[in-house]
C-alpha cells in the first residue's frame, strides 16, 4: 500500500509490509525520507510493539547492523532489513512470553522451546483477555518430494495452532488449550486439515505428551492421501473407456477432468471434479453444453450432480461405466432445459 499514485501527486515514500508471523499477520510500515532517498528507510512497528528495540535487545546484533553500512544501490539490502528485523522480532515476542507470570505456561514452554521453527505470540487489549498463541510445526517429512512432478515452489508446512488464556489463577484445574491445524493453502488439493478430527485432550496433558500421537496420525494420513492419488488417476483412466479420452485433466493430483461426449447430434462437455477422499467421496459431475449460450454468451453448464449411482466398492471400471449409463438420460434433460433456456 504506498502512500501515492496516478491520482495523488505526493511523494512515493513509504509502503505497508504484511509479514507472516506465528500463522498471522503482523503489519510494519516502512518509511524513506523524499527528501534524502539514499538513506536508509524508517521501520514502524505496530501499536502493540511499542517496547519492540530490535537494534538494542542483544549487544551481539550490533555488528550485523543492517542501517550502518546501507547502500540504495543494493536491491537485497531491503529484504536482508527485514529479515533481520522479523528474526529479532521472534526473538522478542519469546522474551514477552517468557516473563508472563503463569506457572502453567512457563511450564509448557520448557517441555517444547527445544523443537525447531516454533512461535510464540503474546496478545493482550483492553476488550479482550491476554493469551499466548503458538505456532507449532508437524511431521518431519518433505511432503513435495512425495508427490510427482509437484508444482508447488514453497515447502509444504503443517502447523498446530496453541492458544492458551493467560493469568485465570482461580481456576481448580488447567482448561484444554485451544488447538487448531493450520497448512499451507497450496496442500489442500492433496490433504484438507479442515477434515481432521484432532485427538482428545486428555487432564493433565501438556503439549510434549499430546505432539507424538498428532503427528504419528498425521503422518498416516498424509501417507494416505498421497496414495489416493494414484486412485483417482485409475479411475480417470477407467472413465476413458466409455468416454474416450479426456479434452483434459489434472496430472498432478488428478482432481479434475474433463471429457467431450454427444448425444446425437447434441454435443458437450463433462466436468468431474473429483475429491480428495475419492472413493469414500464421490465425484461432482457437471455438463457443458458446446451449442448453447446464455444472454452473457456463456456456454450453458447443468446444476452439479452427485445423484448418480455409486458404491465406492466398485471396480473403476464400473463406477464410470454406471455413470455412463446414467449420463444417458441425463444428457436428454440438458438438452431440453438448454433448448428452454432453463439453465445457467
Amino acid at each position: 500500500m504506498w502512500s501515492a499514485d496516478k491520482y495523488n501527486s505526493a511523494p512515493l515514500d513509504r509502503f505497508t509490509l504484511l509479514i507472516p508471523y506465528c500463522l498471522d499477520i503482523i503489519k510494519w510500515d516502512v518509511i524513506y525520507n523524499a527528501d534524502s532517498p539514499n538513506a536508509a528507510p524508517d521501520v514502524i512497528f505496530g501499536p502493540e510493539d511499542d517496547d519492540f528495540h530490535p537494534f538494542h535487545m542483544y549487544p551481539s546484533a550490533q555488528p550485523n547492523n543492517c542501517l550502518s553500512d546501507w547502500s540504495y544501490k543494493d536491491p537485497t539490502r531491503l529484504l536482508t532489513l527485514i529479515q533481520f528485523l522479523r528474526d529479532q522480532y521472534v526473538l522478542y515476542q519469546r522474551k514477552r512470553v517468557g516473563e508472563v507470570d503463569d506457572d502453567r505456561l512457563k511450564f509448557e514452554i520448557s517441555t517444547i522451546i527445544s523443537r525447531e521453527g516454533i512461535e510464540m505470540h503474546m496478545s493482550s487489549g483492553a476488550e479482550k483477555l491476554e493469551e499466548v498463541k503458538f505456532a507449532v510445526p508437524l511431521l518431519d517429512m518433505n511432503i513435495n518430494k512425495m508427490v510427482s512432478c509437484c508444482p508447488w515452489r514453497h515447502p509444504q508446512k503443517i502447523y498446530l495452532q496453541v492458544v492458551y488464556p493467560v493469568g485465570r489463577k482461580y481456576m481448580s484445574a488447567p482448561s484444554a488449550p485451544t488447538l487448531k491445524l493450520v497448512s499451507s493453502p497450496e496442500l489442500k488439493a492433496l490433504y484438507s486439515t479442515d477434515d481432521v478430527k484432532l485427538p482428545p485432550w486428555l487432564d493433565g496433558m501438556c503439549l510434549a505428551e499430546y505432539l507424538p500421537n498428532l503427528e504419528e496420525y498425521l503422518g498416516k494420513q498424509v501417507l494416505e492421501a498421497v496414495s489416493l492419488i494414484e486412485v483417482r488417476r485409475n479411475f480417470i483412466e477407467a472413465l476413458a473407456c466409455p468416454f474416450g479420452r479426456p479434452v483434459e485433466a489434472d496430472p498432478v493430483f488428478c482432481r479434475k477432468a474433463t471429457f467431450l461426449s454427444a448425444s446425437g447430434v447434441f454435443t458437450f462437455l463433462v466436468h468431474f471434479l473429483i475429491p480428495i477422499q475419492f472413493p469414500k467421496q464421490q465425484p461432482t459431475i457437471m455438463l457443458q453444453s458446446s451449442q448453447h449460450f446464455n444472454s452473457q454468451m456463456a456456454p450453458m453448464k447443468s446444476r452439479l450432480i452427485s445423484d448418480y449411482p455409486w458404491s465406492p466398492r466398485w471396480e473403476p471400471l464400473q463406477m464410470a461405466e454406471r455413470i455412463c449409463e446414467f449420463l444417458a438420460d441425463e444428457a436428454l434433460n440438458f438438452k431440453r432445459q438448454c433448448s428452454e433456456g432453463q439453465v445457467q
